[in-house]
Order: C-alpha cells, then sequence, then structure tokens
C-alpha cells in the first residue's frame, strides 16, 4: 500500500466568467499522506471551495494529475467519478445535505443504496454508524426533530457508514455554536485516531489547530503548508 493516498500534481481549474478567465486553482501540488488530519485555509477566493470539490471528486481539473488512492481519477468522466467518491470518500457538509422525510437511520443509509447493499445489511451498518456518533437513539427522528449537532452528528454518520478512504469536511461547525463545535471537534478527532485519512476545509483559525498539518490557499496557490507543532486536542 502505497504512503500517499493524495496527490496532486500542477493542478489547475480555470472557469470562463463572460469574456473573462477565472483561475481558481493556479498549479497546486500537493500530497496527503494516510491518516492525516489536514485543514485547507484561506481567505474567499483562495481557491479552498475548489480544491476540495477537486479532492472530493465532485469536480475534475482542467490541467494536472490527481492520484487518489492508487487511482487517476484527473480526466474519469462524470459516471466513473461518481464511483470513486461513493467508494472512496464520506463528505460532511455545513448544511448538512440531510432529506427531511427521511429518518435518521435511513438518512445514514443512503450512501449503501448507491453502493447496492441489501437491506439488512444497509440497516445494520447505518445503526453501527449512528452508534459511532452516539446517536442509535435517535435513529427514528426525522432531521427537524433534531439539534443543529444533532444534525452534524447524522452527517458524519452517513460519511462514516461507506468505510470510505476520506473523510471531507466542508466548514463542518459553521452552522453550530461554540460548544457545539468543539463536540463536532472531539468527534473528528476520535475518527483520526480510529486511522482515517480526515480533512477539513475551513476559514475558522480554531477550527484549523485541531489538525496536524495546516495548508493556507492564496489567490489559486499553496501559500503555505506546514506542520501544526501544537494541535488542539479536543480528546482527552
Amino acid at each position: 500500500m502505497k504512503e500517499y493516498i493524495i496527490e496532486i500534481e500542477d493542478i489547475s481549474k480555470i472557469y470562463q466568467v463572460g469574456n473573462q478567465e477565472v483561475r481558481a486553482l493556479d498549479g497546486v501540488s500537493l500530497v496527503i499522506k494516510r491518516n492525516e488530519y489536514v485543514a485547507i485555509m484561506g481567505p474567499s477566493g483562495s481557491g479552498k471551495s475548489t480544491l476540495m470539490n477537486v479532492l472530493g471528486c465532485l469536480d475534475t481539473p482542467t490541467g494536472g494529475k490527481y492520484i487518489l488512492n492508487d487511482t487517476d481519477v484527473s480526466k474519469m468522466e462524470d459516471n466513473a467519478l461518481a464511483e470513486v467518491r461513493n467508494k472512496e470518500i464520506g463528505f460532511v457538509f455545513q448544511t448538512f445535505n440531510l432529506l427531511p422525510r427521511y429518518t435518521t437511520l435511513e438518512n445514514v443509509c443512503l450512501p449503501l443504496i448507491y453502493a447496492g447493499i441489501q437491506k439488512h445489511e444497509r440497516l445494520e451498518r447505518g445503526l453501527n454508524a449512528l452508534i459511532s456518533v452516539d446517536l442509535d437513539n435517535r435513529k427514528d427522528h426525522k432531521p427537524n426533530e433534531l439539534s443543529g449537532g444533532q444534525r452534524q452528528r447524522v452527517s458524519i454518520a452517513r460519511a462514516l457508514v461507506n468505510n470510505p478512504s476520506i473523510i471531507l469536511a466542508d466548514e463542518p461547525t459553521g452552522n453550530l455554536d461554540s460548544k457545539t463545535s468543539i463536540d463536532i471537534m472531539h468527534l473528528f478527532e476520535a475518527i483520526h485516531s480510529k486511522g482515517n485519512t480526515v480533512i477539513v476545509v475551513t476559514h475558522e483559525e480554531e477550527i484549523a489547530k485541531h489538525a496536524r498539518r495546516i495548508i493556507r490557499l492564496r489567490d489559486g496557490k499553496v501559500e503555505k503548508d506546514e506542520i501544526n507543532p501544537t494541535p488542539l486536542l479536543a480528546v482527552s
């Protein structure tokens, strides 16, 4: 097994806005090891959301190479990319992205439906994922019956249910109060300690400080890439 789970080389992403060419990513190269805990930071317009979309196989780069878990995904068509995405990456979003008419357990099981997993196995794996985020007692509740922190826990359980190679979190505490944010970072710490690769995209310094490595973007380029010598530990 290779040391690196992510290898990107000279990645660019160019958008055409009217007559203007916008270079959202401009020759980004970096590697991420298995079981790293990385924060990606940058001001608005720095390219961090575009980089997250490329890393998460939600978008393809205009140029450059992206190797994800030994597979070159740089030039994949949408269907193939969707398969890789569902198998390799668990997403956690700021807005939770839960289906309002589905129960907690049904929301968690959604990636397993796309993966073609049989119902009895889906329910078992979904319940185990809810147990891992301490929310199995809310398995029959709908999202509107849960607090913001509980909804984010459901989102994290859904991200974990497929045993992905990477957990990719986009501003995971953006809609939460300070205390709940700390609880969620505690959960990411636990996920990382079990061997998962965790990538958090954030503009909040306090959230980034939990990571072991911080990559800072500016104007579509990597401005700084440094090890965090004193990560905030949410787990005692």
